[in-house]
């Protein structure tokens, strides 16, 4: 289960602002896109809605596990979005989804996810627990349950001693996320690219009017972009997803804009039961 405590300590656990299932697929996608160090070029937006169409990925009991393969090797990767309402997502008990665990698989990393799903679908169905996720009432809940989880999958496969060490680990892991990664639970995550061409100003193709203006007035675009990997401009942080050289020197660079409201507030966990 490492790939979802992962995922809560880099602060990868959201609140989705929506009850759609394709704008929530979306978002945990862009999540993922995010990551530094992802292979480039891989649209993991596209990769999911592909796998989606082939078989509906919920697991039943308020959760669903939507997957992309790609080739390759990397690390497998995992975002995780709660939805307090509940997503009309076609799970095959009918039951509204509330937690949606999406995975991003390299090839080299087929048999971890499987063994992944395997143990937290095995945990679900032998704890009610965590089939009824309505009492969970904001993020921090959410995040400890998540815990709870992955102990209680840690217990069926190794010794009480070990569990209990991993729990004890995973507690204090996720909790300086909660206080210092991005609050998420409103951001805006929107694709954009970036036309560099000599002598001439820098192209911003993005679709948000505010966006666009922005960034064109931040002086010297593609140099920032080509030497840190991203900027800053009108309350977003830009980051580079990956470029493609073409010929006379232009260099497109597909990036992401996330924007976070930064009037909220991280919650702080509940100090760990002894």
């Amino acid at each position: 289960m490492q790939a979802l405590l992962d995922a809560l300590h880099s602060g990868r656990l959201i609140e989705l602002p929506t009850n759609q299932k394709d704008s929530a697929l979306q978002l945990l996608a862009h999540l993922i896109e995010a990551v530094p160090d992802q292979p480039v070029g891989v649209d993991v937006v596209a990769a999911v809605r592909a796998r989606e169409l082939t078989g509906n990925t919920g697991l039943g009991m308020e959760w669903a596990c939507p997957h992309a393969r790609i080739p390759g090797e990397g690390d497998l990767l995992c975002a995780i979005g709660w939805s307090p309402v509940g997503i009309d997502y076609g799970a095959p008990d009918g039951r509204a989804v509330r937690m949606v665990i999406m995975y991003l698989v390299p090839e080299n990393q087929r048999n971890t996810y499987l063994k992944e799903v395997s143990m937290l679908a095995k945990s679900l169905t032998g704890d009610e627990r965590f089939q009824h996720l309505e009492s969970a009432t904001n993020l921090n809940a959410v995040r400890l349950r998540l815990i709870d989880l992955v102990s209680s999958a840690l217990e069926a496969t190794g010794p009480d001693a070990r569990a209990r060490m991993i729990r004890l680990e995973a507690r204090q892991a996720a909790a300086p996320a909660a206080q210092t990664a991005p609050l998420l639970a409103n951001a805006v995550i929107l694709p954009l690219s970036v036309l560099a061409v000599p002598g001439v100003k820098s192209i911003v193709l993005a679709l948000d009017r505010t966006l666009a203006a922005a960034l064109d007035n931040v002086p010297d675009l593609a140099g920032t972009l080509s030497r840190q990997g991203q900027v800053d401009a009108g309350g977003f942080r830009v980051l580079v997803r990956g470029h493609t050289s073409f010929a006379a020197d232009r260099t497109l660079y597909e990036c992401l804009a996330i924007k976070v409201d930064s009037s909220a507030k991280a919650v702080t966990p509940a100090p760990s039961p002894r």
